[in-house]
């Protein structure tokens, strides 16, 4: 007999939610993403398991996208059936988004930027899904072919037909970024979020994209934030254990495992047991920090792992001291 979900009637109590932008909508300081461990050759009982302690704890951001899995689209036939058997009731207290950019499916029209792709990916995204319409859609990265205005425009339509209700962007550098936004927002649907990489080990928004979001008054959410794992405490040994994301991850090489980095990792970990706190709850109070983080994007194997995630919103925020030793390991040689 299948159990009946009933949420925790203390979830929102331990959740910080940070307005997204200048818009009216707030997101959990720490979102869930399903890029990893949620497609057809995962447990599906072991995500649904990590997805409902999630909204038990107050995180009601799922972030999806048309090829994640794998296979591609079986994260959103994942989380359709986890709608259906569990979180429907529920639908209005829940973000969902998804995206659309890479490939998806064969021929000209299966990924990047054109309206035909974007509307299509949508629609399919939506039948996966089980649902009338998303929270979130965001083009997922910049199309150097197509022109920006077409796709902008698709995302309009999508908001103007009913489709989603907000439009983001991810990817995308500091002037496409700037360009974006100005094109939306003449459209009538604004840039409502940028989606985009970073971590202490890769600070590129920092060069220009977070005065470009908060200049225009878009929210920041941040994918990556333990580096693939780099951020934990898996690596400091400078073994890579078997079965880990080093060890079979296009995303994390070997090779960037050197001594020098290892030491980097130390020294950071150094810095979070002095806090009493693992490297990975430190690398994510380190990107909460800032006020223009709207959440963080954390991934999960198992329900402790979330639980260890979540573990980054308490206790006292970093001091400046933490903050330049933390700048200080960062600078060290590589």
């Amino acid at each position: 007999m299948t159990r009946v979900y009933r949420a925790d009637d203390g979830r929102y109590e331990g959740m910080e939610y940070r307005r997204c932008g200048r818009s009216g909508l707030r997101l959990p300081a720490i979102s869930l993403g399903l890029w990893h461990n949620f497609g057809g050759v995962d447990a599906a009982e072991t995500g649904e398991r990590i997805a409902l302690r999630a909204f038990d704890r107050g995180i009601t951001h799922f972030d999806l996208a048309n090829n994640y899995g794998p296979p591609p689209g079986s994260a959103e036939l994942f989380f359709g059936s986890l709608l259906k058997r569990h979180l429907g009731p529920y639908r209005d207290e829940i973000v969902v988004s998804t995206k659309a950019g890479y490939g998806m499916w064969p021929g000209p029209y299966g990924e990047w930027g054109s309206r035909k792709y974007l509307v299509a990916s949508c629609d399919q995204s939506l039948s996966r899904m089980g649902l009338d319409y998303v929270d979130v859609f965001y083009h997922h990265r910049p199309d150097p072919d197509t022109p920006l205005e077409e796709t902008m425009g698709a995302l309009d339509y999508l908001v103007r037909s009913g489709r989603a209700l907000y439009a983001g962007i991810s990817n995308y550098g500091p002037d496409e970024t700037r360009e974006a936004v100005r094109i939306l927002r003449a459209l009538g649907t604004p840039c409502l979020i940028h989606q985009a990489r970073y971590s202490m080990l890769d600070r590129g928004v920092e060069k220009g994209l977070l005065d470009v979001l908060e200049r225009e008054g878009v929210g920041g959410i941040w994918f990556s934030p333990l580096a693939q794992g780099l951020l934990t405490d898996r690596y400091l040994d400078g073994t890579i254990p078997p079965g880990s994301r080093a060890s079979r991850s296009v995303f994390l090489k070997p090779e960037r495992l050197t001594a020098a980095m290892i030491g980097k990792l130390n020294a950071l970990d150094g810095i979070a047991k002095e806090r009493g706190e693992s490297l990975a709850r430190l690398a994510i109070k380190w990107l909460l920090r800032d006020a223009r983080t709207t959440s963080v994007l954390v991934g999960a194997s198992s329900p402790e792992q979330l639980d260890e995630s979540l573990r980054a919103l308490d206790g006292p925020a970093l001091s400046g001291a933490e903050l330049a030793e933390i700048e200080a390991a960062l600078a060290r040689p590589e």
